[in-house]
């Protein structure tokens, strides 16, 4: 897009020739203008790349478009806020520093650990990254947005809040960056819908940006289970304690201590400290997906949040953005086809979630770029699961850092043709370029396996069509509880039935059984929550003779036989809404098909002539809201996609 000056006053800037026509267009200056005062006032200069200012190069200054000679509220608001002086009113540049930071979650908030003089958490690690832009003579405007966490909410009516906190997250990003006129974006998520968020918002407002993951958690142990464990452990045990199968080892320390002291030393022992959930959960999946797109420092999405590297990236990230400034780096130059297609390779190697199919459909949209499930499909079809990584192998993202982490599997990639390394980066260098100097991979190390013994040939993530599901339904199978699956339908119109079931011990072992929670879809749930306190349920009970199907979704610490994302959604009709208790359902991972099989499409027919639509219970509020803009899964779910 050409630069367009139609709609400027006479003197006052063009159009930023990099922004989206969608978006509200903003006045900039040409490359390497200076400000004149005479036209510009001193205040307009807020929100200026600097030009030829404290050692940077200018390309673009955004200016704001108020009517010269106007009011000078702004400024004096400005130095309210802390600029220290006239000269860097004028030209230095302002950076946003978004941290997803609140109390309640032990990545964003706890973890009080002093590591030369600071404690690392993520409000701790924006007031790191704040002191690095200030060195580099940038003003830095730190600030928040909402999150959620999942651990904490689910199987609750708060993760209905879930999924929305990703699209509040990028319009509160957008919001700041945008109104305030911030020259380049520096965010620091931590949680799962916290990453496609501040990808969405940079993809919107395009200003240099630079995403620094909060680090993986440190593992936790219990000594009743003699192991290693997580939170994702918290909840099969649950679903043991339901089966009566829950139990201490048989050592001196847990003699006479019953399941209930087993759940009290699990759940005061799983999380020790600051951190995202350990295993490739999906913080972990989106982290070092987006790595794998350039959009972070090397290394990031696999240092642990204690870690040293971690703070060291944190103090780093204004040299770096300052580099975006200069060679005028922005997220949709980096946000292309071949950056997708690397981010969904690695999430098969490693055995993401189902989670990053979702998040990496949303993304795509806000970035206009195309990428649909077919795409999905036709990469898990070529990419081989390589990674012992929780949730169903033996390892932790704690255990991948120490032998070279997210860089040296890249490296490997790259070598083997798997990953495009010829993709720009953040840095300014490609991404073959950013981890060559990271160590190799070892060969006796035991969590990522040679391409020439993969866990499964093809990916773990299944698309999934047919009469049940015909616009897609996606699907985690890693091959160990097989790759097809019969049984009879019992249907559950919440997630809560299917939970007060499963605690009570009413879902038997002896007959193979489809369980189907549906009305928990985008529109649905609303919110489409996540089903981990079932699937790790029925995974902790030992039920291997169910498969659990949902237009839900699933956390990344859920695994077995477990499909989600079903499209149409029960909601709007489509058949999922209209199985029965006792229909056949065959899931097939190898033709990548679910069906039901006892009812041809008269009979279906049939049933949704008399089928209804729930009536919405929620009807006022953010999720009232969310619900009436909401698209399907299959689509990413996003909430500003509209027919014209």
């Amino acid at each position: 897009m050409g630069s367009d000056t139609s709609n400027a006053p006479e003197g006052v800037g063009i159009i930023d020739n990099k922004s989206d026509p969608q978006y509200i267009q903003f006045r900039c200056l040409p490359p390497g203008a200076y400000y004149n005062l005479t036209y510009l006032n001193l205040l307009d200069s807020f929100a200026s790349w600097p030009v030829r200012f404290y050692g940077v190069e200018s390309r673009y200054a955004f200016v704001s478009s108020r009517p010269v000679g106007g009011s000078g509220g702004a400024g004096a608001m400005l130095y309210g806020a802390g600029v220290p002086n006239e000269d860097m009113m004028k030209h230095a540049p302002h950076v946003g520093v978004a941290t997803i930071w609140w109390e309640g979650n032990p990545l964003l908030f706890v973890g009080y650990v002093l590591l030369n003089g600071f404690s690392t958490h993520l409000l701790e690690f924006g007031k790191i990254v704040k002191r690095g832009l200030e060195k580099q003579k940038m003003l830095a405007w730190q600030y928040n947005a909402v999150g959620v966490s999942d651990a904490i909410t689910m199987g609750g009516e708060g993760m209905r809040y879930s999924l929305q906190s990703r699209d509040l997250i990028a319009d509160s990003i957008e919001t700041v960056t945008c109104a305030q006129h911030h020259d380049a974006n520096i965010s620091i998520p931590g949680c799962d819908k916290n990453m496609p968020g501040v990808i969405m918002a940079a993809a919107r407002h395009n200003r240099p940006f630079i995403m620094i993951y909060g680090g993986t958690i440190a593992k936790g142990y219990s000594g009743l289970l003699e192991r290693n464990i997580n939170v994702s452990t918290c909840y099969e045990a649950a679903g043991a304690f339901s089966y009566g199968t829950l139990q201490a080892k048989t050592n001196a320390g847990a003699a006479g201590r019953t399941p209930s002291d087993v759940m009290s030393d699990l759940e005061q022992h799983a999380c020790p400290g600051a951190g995202a959930c350990g295993g490739m959960y999906t913080a972990n999946t989106m982290a070092t997906a987006i790595e794998a797109m350039g959009l972070t420092l090397p290394g990031s999405s696999s240092y642990p949040a204690l870690s040293p590297e971690k703070a060291r990236e944190c103090e780093r990230a204004a040299e770096v953005i300052k580099t975006t400034m200069e060679k005028d780096i922005r997220p949709r130059d980096l946000l292309t086809r071949e950056a997708f297609e690397n981010a969904l390779v690695i999430t098969m190697i490693l055995g993401g979630s189902t989670n990053g199919v979702l998040h990496f459909l949303a993304m795509a949209n806000t970035a206009e770029v195309p990428l649909t499930l077919e795409d999905v499909e036709r990469v898990s079809n070529k990419t081989p699961f390589l990674a012992d990584l929780a949730p169903s192998g033996r390892y932790l993202m704690e255990d991948l850092y120490k032998i070279g982490g997210t860089p040296s599997v890249l490296k490997m990639l790259i070598a083997e043709g798997l990953i495009n390394g010829n993709i720009p980066t953040v840095t300014g260098r490609t991404l073959a370029e950013n981890v060559a100097d990271w160590p190799d991979l070892a060969a006796d190390q035991p969590i990522i396996r040679p391409l020439s013994n993969p866990i499964k040939d093809s990916g773990h993530i299944r698309v999934l069509r047919g009469n049940f599901a015909p616009e897609g339904a996606v699907a985690k199978i890693t091959g160990k509880e097989g790759l097809s699956f019969t049984g009879r339908a019992r249907v559950f119109n919440k997630e809560h039935e299917l939970d007060t079931a499963l605690s009570r011990g009413e879902i038997p072992r002896d007959e193979n059984l489809v369980l189907i929670v549906r009305y928990e879809g985008p529109k649905g749930g609303p919110g489409m929550p996540e089903q981990l306190k079932a699937s790790a349920a029925i995974v902790g009970a030992g039920l291997k003779n169910i498969a659990l199907v949902t237009d839900g979704r699933y956390s990344g610490a859920s695994h077995g036989f477990i499909v989600g994302h079903v499209t149409p959604e029960a909601a709007v009709g489509g058949p999922i809404a209209l199985v029965q208790d006792g229909d056949t359902i065959v899931i097939d991972a190898v033709r990548n098909r679910i069906d039901i099989t006892n009812a041809d499409e008269a009979e279906l027919d049939a049933r949704r002539k008399v089928w209804k639509p729930p009536v919405p219970k929620i009807r006022r509020g953010a999720l009232a809201k969310y619900a009436r803009l909401v698209g399907d899964a299959s689509h990413g779910a996003v909430t500003d996609q509209w027919e014209d």
